[in-house]
């Protein structure tokens, strides 16, 4: 958006300039002044030192790197050009360098801002702690989390694009446009943060921290089921069942041959129920015969069930591919780990079953 001036009750368009004509350099002249006053990048950061390169086998430097009231680390980048060129990998390469960084480090960091003097660290550790709200270093820690500020007079298409689409990969990437005009005899800066909108941010932050839990709820229930397998699996084994060659996995399911090509043994899990059955599914060019090799046992419906020795489900699915012949059963991923044998026993029972009532039978059938 352009500024205007008013002139002769007129609004005349402030005319627009570059860093480079007004000689305003990158460190000597932005970077001072926002290590002196950050308050344009946002409130409540505190600026521990600039050049930062605290790292071996590496020369990069991180023009500002910072301290947000809620522990995290701020990185920021700055440029004084109209596309921002690289920041953004820069700043990425960065974040990942001091997202191990511990609170004494920081505080390390921070006595550079104190010229080298004797009293330096301890004036760099009350200046830190008084910033978290802390009394001591053993009172918190860092959150663990590292943000990132693009400070331009302008962004390509590229760098918006992709700060945009790393925000909705739950990182925290902030574009903060500096735009220089020249008015009469001064140099104006417009300091706009354009990504996230100031009025959307609040909202991006409730969205990230949702992703965040619901990422930490799918992590949990991944590793509950990658334990039933392993349980499992290894009851298999001692029964030189049909899964003991399978290898654990976070999946609902598992699956086994059963010596027909294009069907398989599976067992599955849900959160309270699981379920052994035969798929029947040779692809979805071959529609017709898995429907009618479904229909083929289906005629037996009564032998094998009472070979099996308990009710079976069918399911056609005709609105799908595949067949599925099943038995359910009380219980899934998130029961008692103490009552996981019993469920495991059932499923493996099951599925050895419907092997031993099914395969034959399927051997009888042929591939039209």
């Amino acid at each position: 958006m352009p500024l205007y001036s008013i002139t002769n009750a007129q609004l005349v368009p402030v005319p627009t300039t570059t860093f480079a004509s007004q000689s305003i350099l990158e460190r000597q002249h932005l970077q001072a002044m926002l290590k002196q006053d950050p308050s344009p990048l946002g409130e409540g950061l505190l600026v521990l030192c600039e050049e930062y390169s605290n790292w071996q086998d590496s020369n990069r430097r991180i023009d500002l790197l910072c301290l947000s009231r809620d522990r995290d680390l701020v990185v920021v980048e700055i440029k004084r050009t109209d596309d921002g060129g690289h920041m953004d990998l820069q700043a990425i390469r960065y974040a990942s360098m001091v997202s191990g960084m511990t609170l004494e480090q920081v505080i390390d960091a921070h006595v550079r801002s104190f010229g080298g003097q004797e009293d330096g660290r301890e004036k760099a550790r009350s200046a830190v702690l008084e910033h978290l709200g802390l009394d001591s270093e053993a009172d918190g820690t860092l959150s663990g989390k590292v943000e990132i500020i693009l400070v331009s007079a302008d962004f390509s298409t590229e760098i918006t694009t992709c700060v945009m689409w790393l925000n909705e990969q739950g990182l925290s990437i902030r574009c903060v446009r500096m735009q220089p005009y020249q008015y009469q005899n001064q140099a104006l800066v417009d300091v706009t943060q354009i990504i996230p909108l100031p009025e959307a941010e609040s909202y991006l932050v409730k969205m990230r921290e949702q992703q965040d839990e619901k990422r930490k709820v799918e992590s949990k229930r991944q590793e509950l089921i990658r334990r039933f397998w392993v349980q499992f699996i290894e009851t298999s084994k001692q029964q030189a069942g049909l899964f003991s060659g399978r290898s654990p996995t976070t999946d609902h399911w598992l699956s086994a041959g059963i010596g027909k090509a294009g069907t398989n043994i599976t067992c599955s899990l849900a959160e309270d129920r699981s379920r052994a059955e035969l798929w029947i599914h040779l692809g979805k060019n071959k529609v017709a015969t898995n429907k009618a090799w479904f229909d083929a046992l289906h005629a037996q419906k009564d032998d094998i069930e009472s070979a099996f020795g308990a009710q079976l489900t069918w399911q056609r699915l005709d609105s799908g591919s595949g067949c599925r012949i099943c038995i359910e059963f009380d219980g899934g991923w998130s029961s008692a780990e103490a009552d996981w044998p019993e469920l495991q026993r059932k499923l493996l029972k099951a599925a050895s079953d419907l092997s031993a009532v099914l395969g034959p039978r399927l051997k009888q059938l042929k591939d039209e």
